[in-house]
């Protein structure tokens, strides 16, 4: 049986990998569906009309590969009456320039292609230079997170942006 909120992930080191699974348990195994990006197709994506997409940033604001791979697919979804809620993985310090970039790729492809973006997350408590997924000059795009510099702070985050987004999803 289909559940209400599918949560795609790309993950390399694990982390992002995690955090979809600490969200899913949040929510409840029983409202939602994980999924690895690398083994999932359009049509996975298109079922849901509640999605969270997990992307970590890698380098100098690329996106981690099995992400990159599927970006040709994901830019012909129909995002139109669908909520999405992004959540991404950086670091502030080694990265301070490119901190959580790659959240706003995704951001872009699924505004353009018609979704209502949930979870804006404050930017505030947080140590970087910049990052293309800011926008209100103060808010990310969705959920940042620093497993390498902040860790502490990670399961708090999560929980308050759960919280956050299961209003906005209206589950």
């Amino acid at each position: 049986m289909k559940k209400s909120v599918g949560i795609f992930f790309g993950s390399d080191t694990g982390n992002t990998e995690k955090l979809a699974k600490m969200i899913q348990t949040k929510i409840g195994k029983n409202l939602s569906d994980i999924f690895d990006i690398a083994e999932s197709s359009k049509e996975d994506i298109e079922t849901y009309d509640k999605l969270i997409f997990g992307i970590p940033t890698w380098y100098y604001g690329e996106p981690q590969c099995d992400w990159d791979s599927f970006l040709p697919i994901f830019k012909n979804i129909n995002f139109y009456d669908k909520k999405v809620a992004i959540f991404g993985c950086g670091d502030q310090e080694d990265y301070s320039e490119y901190f959580c970039d790659a959240m706003s790729i995704l951001y872009k492809i699924v505004l353009k292609n018609g979704a209502k973006v949930i979870g804006l997350w404050p930017s505030s408590g947080y140590y970087f230079d910049m990052s293309k997924s800011i926008i209100n000059n103060d808010q990310f795009v969705g959920l940042a997170i620093d497993e390498d510099r902040q860790p502490d702070m990670t399961e708090l985050r999560v929980k308050n942006w759960v919280n956050k987004i299961c209003v906005e999803m209206n589950i």
